[in-house]
């Protein structure tokens, strides 16, 4: 076991949404409580919410000005082979002038360059790979690194069997039993606790098509006599409020984004989502019944993926985005009259629910260490 009075230097790379972001403040708040003097540097890609995120969480970040490929074809195509070498040799420097004990990988734009610099220095590296598919940066990475820590079974058609370590995604410790927190919830979000609620979370940028379905059926939720916490993300956030301000004596409450997200997993019945791997990870330890709409604007189609490891398990349901506008309502509506469904849907998902993934990942830097 290494000193936990030692001052441990740690560096997280990654992020570009909140499903990079949420899982590696939580390794860096985890990390801190087995070691108190350890030291922690994040590094980002400028322009991106991991820039603002981690120092509300308390953390330094350095930036690296990196972007992905754009998949149509673009002049801003031309100048990534450069924005490579720069954020590589950017993040030898990083490396050098903090001297990390151990390196890890969340995701995202920075993630690449950092954890190239870091193992060509031999210092020792983990990748934390949320979701159900890999993406071509850790396949590319794995070789390098020293342990690959994931969310879901099977992951050995990507990576080496001998690296991997199911841990499961780290998430908000404040949603693990938060069912008991209903009255408090019903409270905060003003609701009538007579009635049933549906949450909508479009992840933490939005999401166009459950907000304008969601727009489209508030009439329907309202005569059905169900309640509304709705999280709209910031470009659809004034349109809603234009449009449910009326609403308001009807429990109709509209968010541009939720920091509560324990009170208001604990004041819902059903939850309408994205597909993403921080998304999921959460509504399995809410233990929420749950329809999820995969994201189509995503790498290799992996949100349906990620659905689907649920669907098979009658853990959840899944609504294609194409469908989205013409039935996603009535399959909510459907649902939240058969509580015997909603029953076996909240049972099979609390069961893949992973609490310990924060622990199990620093235990294996630990191991590193």
């Amino acid at each position: 076991m290494p000193d936990p009075i030692k001052t441990y230097r740690l560096i997280i790379s990654g992020g570009g949404t909140g499903g990079h972001i949420f899982p590696a403040i939580a390794i860096a708040n985890r990390f801190k409580h087995v070691f108190p003097n350890a030291e922690i540097l994040f590094v980002g890609a400028n322009g991106r919410m991991e820039m603002t995120r981690v120092p509300e969480a308390g953390y330094k970040i350095a930036g690296l000005n990196i972007a992905g490929l754009q998949r149509s074809l673009t002049l801003k195509n031309l100048s990534f082979p450069f924005k490579v070498i720069n954020s590589v040799l950017a993040a030898k420097k990083i490396i050098k002038d903090f001297k990390p004990d151990a390196v890890v990988g969340v995701g995202g734009y920075a993630s690449a360059p950092v954890l190239f610099a870091a193992t060509s220095q031999k210092i020792p590296a983990l990748i934390q790979e949320q979701n159900s598919h890999a993406g071509i940066t850790n396949k590319l990475l794995a070789k390098r690194v020293h342990k690959i820590c994931v969310a879901y079974e099977g992951m050995e058609k990507y990576f080496p069997s001998e690296k991997i370590v199911l841990a499961g995604n780290p998430v908000r410790q404040d949603i693990i039993g938060c069912a008991a927190k209903r009255a408090e919830a019903i409270q905060f979000f003003s609701l009538d606790p007579h009635k049933k609620t549906v949450l909508v979370i479009g992840g933490s940028l939005g999401a166009r098509t459950l907000n304008e379905s969601t727009i489209q059926s508030l009439n329907k939720l309202i005569n059905a006599g169900y309640q509304l916490i709705w999280q709209t993300g910031k470009t659809y956030y004034h349109t809603a409020v234009g449009q449910t301000t009326h609403l308001t004596d009807k429990g109709i409450r509209v968010f541009e984004f939720i920091k509560n997200m324990d009170l208001a997993y604990a004041a819902s019945d059903l939850v309408i989502s994205r597909a993403g791997a921080l998304s999921i990870s959460e509504l399995c330890l809410a233990g929420k019944p749950s329809i999820l709409v995969p994201s189509p604007n995503v790498a290799e189609d992996h949100q349906t993926k990620n659905a689907m490891a649920l669907v098979q398990k009658s853990a959840a349901v899944i609504v294609k985005d194409a469908e989205a506008s013409h039935i996603l309502y009535e399959v909510a509506l459907e649902l939240m009259q058969d509580s015997k469904k909603l029953q076996e849907l909240s049972a099979n998902i609390e069961k893949l629910g992973k609490p310990n993934a924060a622990e199990e990942i620093v235990n294996e830097l630990v191991r590193l260490l």
